[in-house]
């Protein structure tokens, strides 16, 4: 059944398909599964080169040993076990977020917190509350966060009191990751640019770095375009505006809102 857990034999299926090339949509249909279940059980274990079906069985077995050893704990930064959510079910649902977001580049520990954050009611947490929930080092908190606030996918606040930091994850969270990304892009953009006439656009090295430049340049504008629609549909976080879009043609402002 498509809401029941996966099975030996469905993860067996899973590693036919990825051995014969099939891509996870096709995958899925065979075994009349959601997409998303068969992505997630392959970036949890292993990705798609990595996955061995009997280490995916063992690892589920093992995670579920624990959730039910596990004592009962909030999650969800204030979820009670009335409130009709599984915590065990929560928590596994942050580790496979965070699994996916590997998969896509993002530091583990990195990809850790956001997905810790993402889960949590209030969309915050502290430092010791992170240390706690994920079972790491104050410093290893600590750099992560300072990865995510780089690529503006997370930010610093006081309490009411001053005297914690806690660390929050916005509901337009993706507008101003993606906004980054079209700064970054501009930025390399201008420097292949300036590469390409350097070396001069007749030579090999020079019409590489122009190619570069030029589409780096329009991917980014591509994002701003997407992120505009997207605006214009209205503001993303319930009685509150997330900052404007920023035009990323000048690397190092952040001003216009895109035409």
């Amino acid at each position: 059944m498509p809401g029941a857990r996966l099975t030996q034999e469905d993860r067996r299926r899973i590693a036919a398909g990825l051995a014969g090339g099939l891509g996870y949509g096709e995958i899925a249909r065979e075994l009349a599964r959601p997409t998303s279940t068969v992505t997630r059980e392959i970036a949890r274990n292993g990705g798609p080169a990595g996955y061995r079906a009997d280490n995916a069985q063992r690892a589920t077995v093992r995670r579920s040993r624990r959730s039910r050893a596990a004592p009962p704990r909030t999650v969800g930064g204030g979820a009670r076990p009335d409130d009709g959510r599984d915590p065990a079910a929560v928590e596994e649902y942050a580790t496979q977020f965070a699994e996916l977001l590997v998969h896509s580049g993002l530091p583990r520990m990195a990809a850790r917190v956001l997905g810790c954050l993402y889960v949590t009611d209030r969309g915050s947490l502290t430092a010791t509350e992170l240390v706690q929930r994920l079972g790491v080092s104050p410093a290893s908190v600590s750099k992560a966060v300072g990865y995510l606030e780089d690529q503006e996918l997370v930010r610093r606040e006081r309490d009411a009191d001053g005297r914690r930091e806690r660390y929050v994850i916005d509901d337009d969270v993706w507008y101003r990751s993606l906004l980054a990304s079209a700064q970054r892009n501009a930025l390399l953009a201008e420097f292949a640019q300036g590469g390409a006439e350097l070396l001069g656009a007749a030579t090999p090295a020079g019409a590489r770095l122009g190619a570069a430049a030029e589409f780096l340049e329009d991917t980014g504008a591509e994002i701003l375009r997407a992120v505009q629609r997207r605006w214009d549909r209205g503001v993303p976080r319930a009685g509150a505006a997330p900052r404007p879009p920023r035009r990323p043609d000048r690397p190092g402002t952040a001003a216009d809102r895109p035409d």
